[in-house]
């Protein structure tokens, strides 16, 4: 396959996953994230495997567009998530949550600001394991983006990129957001979504230097359930 013919098969071109950094890691892996590693460089980081993540982003949209959109829940308590989930919610027409995950949102129906999903997609699955923890209990679908320190663990579907990253979740959730309008048929080409992956960024105050967040810690051992 030539250059361009590889350019043309992924949903983005391919530099544009460089540049974002979607493909970095972390350090640390799981035995759960091992088959999504493509190689280790000299400085430690674990570098995804790229035609994977366009692969998993790909089938994730599809796998989406089949709820009613008020049902899809987007979820992320970490900041570099929280624009990213409220531009795909807004674009797609689904709910997003990015303030503290209260206990009882999904299974209290007398709590406040109760919340009925048919599936949801979480930033990050430590941030959000509340409201996966939920999601299990009622049986819901769980989409996680998962970096190379992630277990899958309730993950229903996992989606492996680089989940530290302003730039890396936005392009994501771009995509997925332009994807799932194509497959429900309300736009017809890529050209027809007139978002760019810059408007899904977390914007940084001015003077503020971006400081992608990383893992001080090995993570500890847990059980693996399901994949």
């Amino acid at each position: 396959m030539s250059e361009k013919e590889e350019k043309k098969s992924h949903l983005i071109e391919l530099d544009k996953y460089l540049k974002t950094g979607s493909h970095i890691g972390t350090k640390f892996k799981t035995g759960d994230m091992q088959k999504y590693i493509f190689k280790q460089r000299k400085d430690g980081l674990r570098v995804l495997d790229v035609s994977t993540i366009d692969e998993r982003i790909r089938a994730v949209a599809s796998f989406l567009s089949r709820f009613e959109p008020s049902k899809v829940i987007a979820i992320s308590r970490k900041v570099y998530g929280q624009q990213p989930v409220k531009e795909f919610s807004e674009a797609i027409g689904a709910k997003a949550m990015t303030a503290r995950f209260v206990p009882g949102t999904f299974t209290n129906p007398s709590a406040k600001g109760f919340v009925e999903p048919g599936v949801i997609i979480v930033a990050d699955p430590e941030s959000d394991k509340q409201a996966i923890e939920e999601s299990v209990k009622l049986r819901i679908p769980v989409v996680g983006l998962c970096s190379t320190n992630n277990y899958l663990r309730n993950i229903d579907v996992a989606i492996p990129i680089n989940n530290k990253g302003r730039k890396s979740i936005a392009l994501v959730f771009f995509l997925l957001a332009r994807e799932i309008l194509k497959e429900q048929g309300k736009i017809k080409k890529d050209t027809d979504f007139k978002k760019e992956p810059e408007d899904f960024e977390y914007k940084l105050q001015e003077g503020a230097e971006e400081a992608e967040e990383t893992e001080t810690k090995r993570p500890k051992f847990r059980r693996k359930e399901r994949r």
